[in-house]
């Protein structure tokens, strides 16, 4: 077949020489879509013939079209497994041909080659960078469906990874593999193109868009492999999953990392009192929360915890995080001693008495958890407000003192 030669013929010599260069192959993955691939197949060879076709376990004649085209790499399986797994495969097969950056495209002819273009320039003048294919999702023949499932998508991981991206369910991507490479994934299906491109994020690689046309065949010849119920489904149990994993480990994470870069954790806390762009009373709320949150009964999690809500609530996190540490182990026998003299306000004729001795232990606790538990939560309540009224007098005493002497 002579389709090869053609295409060099009509298309840009330079750009498959930029492809080489770059080491970037386009990635082709493919499930019963034989009556379109070979045409994206040509349209892709007018740019590169670094092309990879990964079948993912199809049953029509999409192996013996791809194995038609002289130099197209052709990889799959027997059985079909999901998109995520053939991008994985590709991936992995892909590297081992060192090929440093992969371009996914659909099979179906929803994407068009003639944006290749716009990858490669983006990339070199962006190297090191996931890139996104921005579709207009705004055009009459773009499913209702898609549409909604769209800004659901953009909504979750901008909450997962604090970025925009306007279109994070495109599948004409470029994807930087040789910084991917040492991740291990999960996910098989649809979803994984949400996993990729969240814990690519968590990592630390930049994100960038192109703006890309889309097609979208009349629905009466559209050949879909999505299944609204089950990959739905699927894509929200994962979010479930990535949010909790941002507010429990990634947030915390990235925020003990800025703060250890710090030279002084009293630079740290100067920097924090006096930032001006958070009021005295948010302060003065995130010191009081902070203690709140060091004494009150959830031992183990007190830390986790009042980290997730200064970040849910928009606290100052660095002073939620210093003022939790009342709890540290000298304090803990005031605390205990503290909650016990406070829950016993509440007890009445069952009221047990207690001195400041060694006896404040675990079991003690226990055997009278009742007062311990009113009593904790009381002095939590206290100790919280008391500390975040100092702090809030205190700042307001320096601001007076730096107008003084202005």
């Amino acid at each position: 077949m002579d389709i090869i030669e053609n295409n060099m013929k009509t298309g840009s010599a330079e750009m498959h020489e930029r492809f080489k260069t770059l080491r970037l192959c386009v990635i082709i993955p493919t499930y019963n879509n034989a009556t379109t691939l070979a045409q994206v197949i040509q349209d892709v060879q007018l740019y590169t013939n670094d092309i990879i076709v990964v079948n993912d376990g199809s049953t029509d004649t999409t192996a013996s079209i791809a194995a038609a085209f002289e130099g197209v790499q052709l990889i799959g399986y027997e059985e079909n497994v999901g998109k995520g797994w053939a991008l994985r495969t590709a991936f992995k097969y892909a590297a081992e041909k060192g090929y440093q950056h992969a371009i996914t495209i659909d099979s179906d002819g929803q994407h068009f080659a003639k944006d290749l273009p716009l990858f490669v320039e983006a990339l070199e003048q962006q190297p090191d960078t996931m890139i996104i294919g921005s579709r207009n999702m705004g055009q009459d023949s773009v499913p209702g469906g898609s549409s909604f499932g769209h800004k659901f998508s953009n909504f979750w991981f901008k909450l997962e990874t604090g970025i925009n991206c306007p279109d994070t369910q495109s599948g004409f991507r470029l994807y930087p593999l040789y910084l991917l490479k040492n991740m291990r994934f999960f996910t098989k299906k649809y979803e994984f193109e949400i996993e990729v491109i969240v814990r690519a994020a968590w990592k630390g690689i930049s994100f960038s868009s192109v703006p890309v046309t889309v097609y979208y065949a009349p629905k009466e010849t559209r050949i879909s492999h999505f299944r609204p119920y089950k990959d739905f489904t699927r894509i929200s149990l994962l979010n479930t999953v990535l949010v909790l994993i941002t507010f429990l480990y990634i947030k915390p994470r990235n925020f003990f990392r800025a703060l250890s870069s710090k030279k002084k954790i009293k630079e740290q806390i100067k920097l924090q009192l006096f930032n001006p762009l958070q009021s005295d009373l948010l302060k003065a709320f995130s010191v009081g929360f902070g203690v709140f949150m060091g004494i009150i009964p959830i031992w183990g999690f007190q830390l986790m915890a009042a980290i997730f809500l200064a970040i849910l609530f928009k606290l100052n996190k660095a002073l939620v995080i210093i003022a939790a540490n009342i709890s540290i182990p000298p304090m803990i026998p005031f605390i205990i001693f503290g909650s016990y003299w406070m829950g016993g306000l509440f007890m009445g004729t069952k009221l047990t008495d207690i001195e400041f001795s060694r006896s404040l232990s675990l079991d003690f606790i226990k055997k009278n958890l009742t007062q311990y538990l009113y009593g904790s939560i009381s002095l939590a309540i206290v100790a919280g407000l008391f500390f975040g009224l100092i702090t809030f007098m205190v700042l307001k005493l320096m601001k007076r003192k730096q107008a003084a002497t202005a």
